[in-house]
């Protein structure tokens, strides 16, 4: 790899995860009724737009659903990764490997508000402290259930195991498939999308990376 292609990956995992700091706790939102209301008139003009009658027998409650539907789809903009976190952080003396694999996700892409989803893979060496591990789960939940892209998806969860638990390394794979390819532009239905993120000892030392690659194994999907 050449000088100027590290500068530049180099300089977009440090974008991501600047992103990351100061979002591990809550994020301002508007009130969940408000933004019931707001978002029911919103799809009710997206109707009329397309040439259809809102009034119309069949989608006469569909403003209401899709509203609540999509609060549902962005509720990690509202959870709180502190509160999820601190409770469940044990004291214990073990060095190896945990991994925590097949995570099911889904999310939305920020660029055409449509599905991406799979598999993520959550390994990391402790520091003298463990998560529980339903826990790591909840947290690849808190970020997906929000607009996001797969690369900073992947740069959130893994920074902030990192934060939480300061162990010897971190890593994290995510397998995707995203809608906006499957449904329209290129129309590849079997394309599947591999990002990853390592921290630490996953980042620094081949041998650990290697091991956790082997590991999670070949995806399911």
């Amino acid at each position: 790899m050449n000088r100027k292609s590290s500068t530049h990956q180099s300089s977009a995992r440090n974008a991501a995860s600047k992103q990351v700091k100061g979002k591990l706790g809550r994020v301002a939102r508007v009130s969940e009724t408000g933004q019931s209301t707001n978002l029911e008139g919103l799809i009710t003009q997206l109707l009329t737009v397309l040439g259809e009658d809102p009034k119309r027998s069949g989608l006469e409650e569909t403003p209401k659903r899709v509203a609540k539907a999509f609060s549902f789809f962005t509720k990690g903009y509202q959870e709180n990764v502190d509160d999820l976190v601190n409770g469940a952080l044990f004291p214990i003396d073990y060095d190896e490997m945990v991994i925590v694999r097949n995570i099911d996700f889904f999310s939305l892409c920020e660029h055409h508000l449509l599905p991406f989803f799979g598999k993520c893979h959550v390994g990391y060496i402790p520091d003298k402290k463990v998560v529980g591990l339903s826990k790591i789960p909840r947290i690849v939940d808190v970020f997906s259930r929000r607009l996001q892209v797969q690369e900073r998806l992947t740069v959130q969860i893994a920074e902030t195991l990192q934060a939480k638990l300061k162990p010897v390394g971190v890593g994290v794979v995510v397998e995707a498939r995203h809608l906006c390819m499957m449904m329209r532009g290129v129309e590849k239905q079997n394309t599947l999308a591999v990002t990853s993120h390592m921290l630490g000892a996953f980042r620094k030392q081949q041998q650990t990376r290697e091991e956790f690659l082997k590991l999670i194994g070949p995806s399911p999907n």
